[in-house]
């Protein structure tokens, strides 16, 4: 359920299937349960008639998208009144503008901010400020989200009073010129929240040090994306999403929106053609994301095509590691960029990746997929995600710049390898050879091909790492980790 308090500002009714007994029903996700209601005990009562307001900018696409329907459902089980508010704009400049925020906070793009941009960005959020005012009260507690809502939170708190958390998500673990301009723009109004949280350290800017804390992002267990899934399961989703052709009379019907491959020809057709992908038989180097050029995918498919050119007559290589690198596909899976609302880029990173893919010879196009899953379902395309990770041999997030990296969480918590590379967010879970593989430098196809030589040459190695991710991604990057801080943090504020 939606209800619009505007043409841009919703309040979105979460969809959340499971609740707290169902987690204590896994054995492994007990005591993590039992701690977590312990200390709402405390804290819940100190919030008695008054409401957490959760604003980000879309519905669906991205990580906080993704995080939030789950928080907000098992803050409300544990007592707290809390509602998650869409706001956006009907402008696709204020989208450029924040995309172009965004992109600086991480170190890229001109940092030439101009006092038009500055009016665009007051001007949205005002008007997006004024639509939520008349539904909050000064003891409320307000929580926005990333760059996109953080002069809507800084208006409501002059406007009313109520107190006022930022969540930044994104961040970059060194000052640049880009950074520097970004963070000065932002100032006016991140100064103006009570408090600020990160998801790392070293995203925090000097002026926000004194009152900014630390938050991990975190994966649900047991949402579509991260549940277990029986092999009689995970066949189906392949089958019923077409990304393999249909094995026996299907138990389910298939999925109205199917994903969809990049074919030789530059059309977008069936996953299926023109030959099936083999995701049941053969080793696969997967990478899922948002298409955004931060997120590497051109390094990493010229990694791939490097790896095939150079190590494909290894003689160092036992037999069965040499024939893993021969049969491996590359799968870069990504959302229909024209259904995230907030990500006008995304259009444009796709096209330029489908440009590297059409240059390669017909030998090479028909080891790599590049595939579009729709949004049209956050469930269906939840369990195509899903199921693309536990066919993997190896997951990989090549970023040049990640807030953190939920995508690595996912495979950790799926005991599925990851290569990452060494941008901070990555480096917050993974230690390179401890838990996965980190690159230094993801831009270096040739860094990229040695990493995945080794990882798929090597099939110990790979159960070593998988096992350790997991223990990691359980005991530090769980939905209850992170709701333990968030009840610490409103404790503290409230």
């Amino acid at each position: 359920m939606i209800a619009e308090l505007s043409s841009t500002v919703r309040i979105i009714s979460p969809s959340h299937h499971v609740g707290l007994d169902d987690y204590a029903a896994v054995g492994a996700l007990a005591l993590p349960v039992q701690d977590l209601r312990a200390h709402a005990a405390i804290i819940v009562p100190r919030f008695e008639d008054r409401t957490i307001w959760m604003v980000n900018s879309t519905a669906q696409g991205g990580g906080v998208a993704e995080m939030l329907p789950g928080v907000v459902a098992l803050l409300r089980e544990l007592g707290l009144a809390v509602e998650w508010v869409v706001a956006g704009s009907d402008d696709p400049d204020f989208f450029r503008l924040t995309k172009r925020i965004h992109n600086l906070v991480h170190g890229e793009g001109d940092p030439a901010l101009t006092r038009d941009d500055r009016t665009l960005f007051e001007t949205v959020s005002r008007r997006n400020s004024d639509a939520l005012a008349a539904r909050v009260k000064v003891t409320d507690v307000l929580v926005i989200h990333d760059p996109q809502t953080v002069a809507l939170g800084a208006m409501l708190k002059e406007s009313i009073g109520l107190p006022t958390i930022w969540r930044c998500h994104i961040g970059l673990d060194r000052r640049t010129p880009e950074t520097s301009a970004a963070w000065k723009f932002l100032r006016p109004w991140a100064t103006a929240c009570d408090r600020a949280v990160f998801s790392a350290p070293e995203y925090i800017p000097d002026y926000l040090s004194g009152k900014a804390t630390i938050i991990h992002p975190a994966v649900d267990p047991l949402s579509h994306k991260n549940r277990d899934l029986s092999i009689h399961k995970l066949v189906g989703i392949l089958c019923n999403s077409g990304l393999i052709g249909e094995q026996a009379p299907p138990r389910s019907p298939p999925f109205e929106h199917r994903a969809r491959r990049l074919q030789p020809d530059g059309r977008w057709a069936a996953a299926t053609e023109p030959e099936d992908l083999g995701l049941l038989f053969r080793p696969f180097v997967t990478q899922v994301s948002r298409w955004d050029r931060l997120k590497g995918w051109r390094p990493l498919l010229r990694g791939f095509v490097t790896l095939k050119e150079r190590y494909t007559h290894d003689g160092k290589l036992e037999p069965i590691g040499l024939r893993t690198i021969e049969t491996s596909r590359l799968l870069l899976a990504g959302p229909d960029p024209e259904a995230i609302e907030d990500d006008p880029e995304g259009r444009e990173v796709l096209d330029e990746l489908r440009d590297d893919y059409l240059a390669l010879p017909s030998a090479l196009q028909r080891e790599i997929a590049i595939l579009a899953l729709p949004m049209d379902s956050a469930k269906q395309n939840a369990l195509m995600v899903n199921a693309l990770q536990r066919c993997s041999t190896v997951v990989v997030q090549n970023s040049l710049r990640e807030g953190f990296g939920l995508t690595v969480t996912e495979a950790m918590w799926k005991a599925i390898p990851v290569l990452g590379s060494s941008a901070a967010g990555i480096r917050q879970q993974i230690h390179d050879g401890l838990e996965g593989r980190l690159v230094r430098d993801p831009e270096d196809p040739d860094e990229i091909a040695r990493a995945l030589r080794e990882m798929l040459a090597d099939d110990h190695a790979r159960d070593r790492w998988a096992r350790a991710a997991q223990r990691r991604a359980h005991h530090d990057f769980l939905i209850f980790t992170q709701l333990r801080r968030w009840l610490e943090v409103l404790g503290e504020i409230g």
